[in-house]
C-alpha cells in the first residue's frame, strides 16, 4: 500500500471545522451552565441541579472529543512529516491511528448529541403533560 503526502492533509479542514463545531457548542454549554447555577442559588430546585449534571457530562465528553479531534490533527501532520522523508510504512500506520481517533472522536459525538436529544425530550415532555 503507498500512501501519498497529500491524503493526510486532506483531514486538515475537516477536523479544524470538526474541532470549531466543538469549541461551539462547550461555549454554549458553558454559558448555560453558569446561568443555571446562578438559578439554582437562588431556588435550590433539583431539577436545576439535575440538568446541571447532564450538561456536567456533556462537557466532559465535548472535552474529549477536542482531545481525540486534535490527536487526530497531530498524527496526521507527523504522518505527512514521516511520509515527506520516506518513512512510508510507519506514515501509513500514524495516518490509520489518526483516521481512529478522528473516528474516536465522532463516536464520542454521537453520544454527546443522543444526550443532548435525551434531555430536550424530557424538557419537551413537561410541556404536554401541563
Amino acid at each position: 500500500m503507498t500512501l501519498n503526502i497529500e491524503t493526510p492533509a486532506l483531514l486538515f479542514s475537516a477536523t479544524s471545522l470538526i474541532l470549531l463545531a466543538y469549541t461551539n457548542r462547550f461555549l454554549t454549554i458553558a454559558q448555560i451552565v453558569r446561568g443555571l447555577k446562578k438559578n439554582y442559588e437562588e431556588h435550590n430546585s433539583k431539577s436545576i441541579l439535575l440538568q446541571i449534571k447532564n450538561l456536567n457530562l456533556r462537557i466532559i465528553l465535548i472535552r474529549y472529543m477536542q482531545l481525540f479531534g486534535v490527536l487526530s490533527l497531530f498524527l496526521s501532520v507527523f504522518a505527512m512529516l514521516l511520509l515527506f522523508v520516506e518513512q512510508e510504512l510507519v506514515g501509513i500506520y500514524l495516518f490509520g491511528l489518526s483516521l481512529l481517533s478522528l473516528l474516536i472522536s465522532l463516536g464520542i459525538s454521537f453520544w454527546e448529541i443522543s444526550i443532548s436529544v435525551k434531555a430536550l425530550q424530557m424538557h419537551l415532555s413537561d410541556l404536554s403533560e401541563s
